[in-house]
């Protein structure tokens, strides 16, 4: 059961190229197989920690929203399977606990996906067509393997910081060849994240960026070449293949109304429109939402509608769609876990005045991969979207696990009622 569960595990990072469907099937059975464990075994203790109690409770008040506020079967549903999401990260960490070759595993399966599609969506940049025969998307945009699915930057981006995370973790293992290879791999995935035309996706990954290059102990020099080389090799494809740049740099400034005399808009005429209806809406449903999947049948009412752009399957923004699906008990919670996480990132910034380092330069890495799904300040997917979920899940497995391996401060506090 633990070697299914391994193999699962170590397949999502590849399933989530194909689709949701596979990668989400992969986690559910990790799932699964654990609640048998835990079940079979009587190890209920794997679910007292912190983070179980805060997803729970935000579990338990989607259920009883979809039930009270949004008589929806498809609510219903996301509500209710929602718990797998939550369980597969606790899954991770007994998948660790017992398996101590899984970390160098997946790091390997990592570098082979970056690999494969950084050598993929170059040969579509230079040569229209990927290996598959994928066109190159209009823009031009590269997509890779995820073909009409302009997702390929949203992948890179959020799962970079976790292939950076097990470099460190592994670093001692790893020779100059390897090490080499792997600076070259993060280079060509950065510049790959412009190409793929991806906004909000260059902006995670230059986000994670920073942050790590602030937070980091012993890795600064490797983080800061790696982004002033790929920032390099940007600047000069921008100017070699002009079109690069329309859709990341000139069409930003010109639909947030930047150096123009349009209007300023938040982020886009699109955006800016969808956030006024689900706050025109919020206004009738302060507490409790609207309820889950139902933005997309109050935007439409000519009530809350600003314009042809104020209807879509979701608001385009976290916060705003916990708001007006969820009302301000469902914001509370999800603002709850940012300050929850802001809170140990500032105590770590403290600790660095003294010299000290809060977190490991591992668990840096892994921070900054869930941080930048909790940052509020951007246009994003939906949130009960499936393949967006088990990316926002990956990394909190791995973090939770390293968190319990004697701490070198108080940071057992994070995981484990005191």
């Amino acid at each position: 059961m633990l070697k299914l569960s391994s193999y699962l595990f170590l397949s999502i990072p590849i399933l989530l190229i194909t689709g949701p469907f596979l990668s989400d099937l992969a986690l559910s059975l990790i799932a699964i197989l654990f609640l048998i464990e835990v079940f079979k075994n009587k190890k209920f203790e794997l679910f007292h920690n912190k983070f179980f109690y805060l997803f729970f409770s935000f579990y338990v008040y989607l259920i009883l929203n979809s039930l009270l506020q949004n008589q929806n079967i498809d609510s219903l549903k996301i509500s209710l399977s929602y718990f797998r999401f939550g369980v597969f990260s606790l899954a991770v960490v007994y998948i660790i606990n017992n398996d101590n070759q899984i970390l160098k595993k997946l790091y390997y399966i990592f570098l082979i996906t970056f690999s494969v599609l950084i050598l993929d969506g170059f040969i579509q940049f230079f040569y229209g067509k990927n290996i598959l025969g994928y066109p190159l998307s209009v823009g031009p945009r590269v997509s890779s393997l995820f073909n009409d699915e302009l997702i390929l930057g949203s992948y890179l981006s959020r799962l970079f910081p976790i292939f950076f995370a097990l470099l460190i973790f592994l670093n001692k293992k790893i020779n100059r060849v390897q090490y080499t290879f792997n600076y070259l791999i993060f280079i060509f995935a950065e510049v790959l994240v412009y190409l793929s035309g991806e906004r909000v996706a260059f902006f995670y990954m230059n986000f994670a960026a920073v942050f790590t290059l602030l937070a980091v102990k012993d890795f600064k020099k490797l983080r800061i070449g790696i982004l002033l080389s790929s920032l390099t090799l940007i600047f000069i494809i921008s100017f070699t293949f002009p079109n690069t740049k329309q859709r990341v740099v000139n069409q930003t400034f010109d639909q947030m109304g930047l150096f123009s005399d349009k209007e300023n808009m938040i982020f886009s005429h699109q955006h800016h429109d969808l956030y006024k209806t689900a706050i025109n809406i919020t206004k009738d449903n302060l507490y409790f939402g609207v309820g889950v999947k139902n933005f997309r049948n109050k935007c439409s009412l000519d009530k809350y509608k600003i314009s042809v752009f104020s209807c879509s399957t979701h608001p385009h923004n976290t916060y705003i769609q916990l708001l007006v699906e969820l009302g301000l008990v469902g914001l509370i919670i999800g603002l709850t876990l940012l300050i929850f996480i802001s809170v140990y990132i500032l105590k770590h910034f403290q600790s660095l005045i003294s010299g000290k380092y809060y977190f490991t330069d591992f668990q840096v890495c892994l921070i900054s991969a869930i941080l930048i799904s909790l940052w509020p300040f951007a246009p994003t997917g939906n949130v009960f979207n499936n393949w967006l979920n088990i990316v926002y899940y990956f990394p909190v497995g791995i973090l939770l696990w390293s968190l319990e391996q004697k701490p070198k401060f108080d940071l057992k506090d994070l995981t484990k009622d005191q």
